[in-house]
């Protein structure tokens, strides 16, 4: 509001000085004017009688002449009075307008109603930098589970889209640098319910600066960064960002995995999709044979890197490698969307095809003649831009890389659900047939859709029930807790992934297994199981019958009843 006073200020000083001016001569005229009372007797005209006057005949609403009737001499200083006065609004108001159209002025007016609504919410949130494909992707995932997110960008067009967007919750968004410290600040960088930055603007600079600014003006929040370079990343980790993602190797590493433990891929698409989707189908990737990267820049190059390490044969087409860069097997000059070069890279015999150019058009010419070759190719193919969905679905690849979405997918995660992460983590080190096992599992609890994954921590807030039993030194397992609270002798569909506490982390912890108070669980199921399950938490009642079968009374006037027929049931 600082601004917007000082633009008014500097703007209508002037107008505001001359009408002054003009009513102070007005004034004085009409007190220094002699004048007459009804009977004629000169009688001069107050201060109080002349504001008065000038007041309404400025205006020109014209309720008469006061106190008395006036004389010539003050008609004719009346007159001209009120053409100057009209004059010197006509000046004040069109200098207003003017002012009000100001895109200066507009911007502050923006920035001060932005900084209220920053500074009113009520609940915690997400400082999101950047609203091109990937941050429009994570505000939505935000949105949908109920999160709120405050976005700034510098692009204004795009803080208008997110005007228009139908999102579940308000969005509030800046048009503003997100380079500049003072932006993040009025974005709520510094508020105390602010839980993260998120940088993911599509300049590693920029993302570079963001994360620099929100780890010295709060150390203490949690910051996540896109970044498209190895050097980048290595900045950003020397200061201490919390979370750093390459999209071109996440996806590289994740097609690495895919190659080596399918049944994994498949349980980390089904824990982290969303619910009112349909369950992904399995990929297997061929695992031996010559495989054809086209485009060997950063995406390409990863793809190269992680595919090497499995052992595969490779071969690379590319249109300057005097730029990108040549591979040690060497390189195919070309775009890869002739026959002619994808031939001399080994097409016709190859069992796999990357299209990895920047160029939708160019990909999509490189799957279609190459499917004209060699139609058993496995084809992982890279979406550049949303809009041309529908064309690579069409297309015949078996997988789909678009840098926003892994990006999104990968952030909505950590922020929503962050045990799911450290499971992803921990479940690399254990064989497939591990992972086969709990997508049999899985499948045997849900239809169609995804589960629904949630995490819980053994506190008072979320578990008072079973903290005042572990206070009791009373066991409670996972089995007891996986039982249904309407029927004991039921289950509930629910698996607990993961128990983790400060000392170790435990997959698909045994029936058998405490939990104790400090524990944070991982589970997925159904989601009326995790309704169940908090009540069994937050209930002490209903955990004591879930855990003995003994249905106690719940209410004072209950318990108070129950007593009583214990007593005469008893004869005392």
């Amino acid at each position: 509001m600082d601004n917007v006073v000082y633009l008014i200020m500097r703007r209508m000083r002037a107008p505001l000085l001359v009408l002054i001016g003009t009513y102070a001569v007005a004034m004085a005229g009409m007190v220094l004017i002699p004048a007459q009372d009804a009977a004629g007797n000169p009688v001069p005209m107050g201060f109080f009688h002349a504001f008065y006057f000038v007041s309404y005949m400025s205006t020109t609403i014209g309720f008469g002449e006061l106190p008395n009737a006036f004389t010539d001499a003050q008609r004719i200083w009346v007159s001209f009075s009120v053409f100057a006065t009209v004059a010197v609004w006509l000046y004040a108001i069109g200098t207003l307008i003017t002012l009000v159209q100001d895109t200066t002025f507009q911007r502050a007016i923006t920035e001060a109603r932005f900084r209220r609504r920053v500074r009113r919410l009520r609940e915690p949130f997400f400082l999101v930098c950047g609203y091109g494909q990937t941050g429009t992707a994570l505000v939505r995932s935000l949105t949908d589970r109920h999160r709120r997110a405050v976005a700034i960008d510098i692009d204004p067009e795009r803080v208008n889209l997110l005007k228009l967007d139908n999102l579940r919750e308000y969005v509030p968004a800046l048009c503003a640098d997100a380079r500049e410290p003072s932006n993040l600040e009025a974005a709520g960088l510094q508020h105390p319910l602010c839980k993260g930055v998120v940088a993911l603007t599509n300049v590693n600079e920029t993302n570079l600066k963001i994360a620099i600014a929100a780890k010295l003006l709060h150390p203490e929040i949690t910051v996540i960064c896109r970044a498209d370079s190895h050097e980048v990343e290595a900045n950003m980790a020397s200061f201490g960002t919390d979370h750093i993602y390459d999209p071109f190797d996440t996806f590289a590493l994740d097609m690495a995995i895919a190659i080596q433990a399918p049944c994994l891929t498949l349980l980390s698409k089904w824990l982290a999709g969303y619910e009112d989707q349909a369950l992904d189908a399995p990929i297997f990737p061929p695992a031996e044979g010559r495989w054809v990267i086209c485009g060997f820049g950063r995406f390409g190059k990863a793809m190269y890197r992680h595919l090497s390490d499995q052992g595969l044969e490779l071969s690379v087409i590319e249109a300057v490698p005097h730029k990108t860069g040549i591979p040690k097997e060497g390189v195919v000059y070309g775009r890869g969307t002739e026959a002619v070069t994808l031939e001399q890279a080994g097409i016709g015999d190859a069992v796999g095809l990357v299209a990895g150019t920047d160029s939708d058009a160019d990909n999509l010419s490189i799957i279609m003649t190459a499917l004209t070759l060699n139609r058993s190719l496995f084809v992982v193919a890279r979406q550049n831009h949303r809009h041309n969905k529908i064309l690579f679905e069409r297309v015949g690849a078996q997988v789909v890389m678009m840098p926003s979405s892994i990006i999104a997918d990968r952030i909505r995660v950590r922020l929503g659900t962050p045990l799911l992460a450290e499971l992803t983590t921990l479940a690399r080190y254990r064989e497939d047939d591990w992972a086969c096992e709990l997508v049999s599992r899985v499948v045997a609890l849900v239809d169609e859709h995804p589960p629904h994954v949630w995490e819980i921590t053994i506190d008072e807030n979320e578990a008072p029930a079973l903290c005042a039993m572990d206070r009791r030194g009373k066991p409670v397992t996972v089995e007891q807790l996986s039982r249904d609270p309407r029927d004991r002798d039921r289950a509930l569909p629910l698996i607990v992934l993961l128990r983790m506490d400060d000392d170790e982390r435990e997959l698909l912890p045994a029936a058998d297994v405490r939990v104790r108070s400090g524990d944070r669980l991982l589970l997925c199921g159904r989601a009326d199981a995790s309704r169940s399950l908090a009540w069994t938490l937050r209930n002490l009642n209903v955990l004591e019958y879930v855990l003995t079968g003994n249905a106690a009374p719940g209410g004072l006037f209950w318990r108070w009843l129950a007593r009583r027929r214990a007593r005469a049931a008893s004869g005392t």
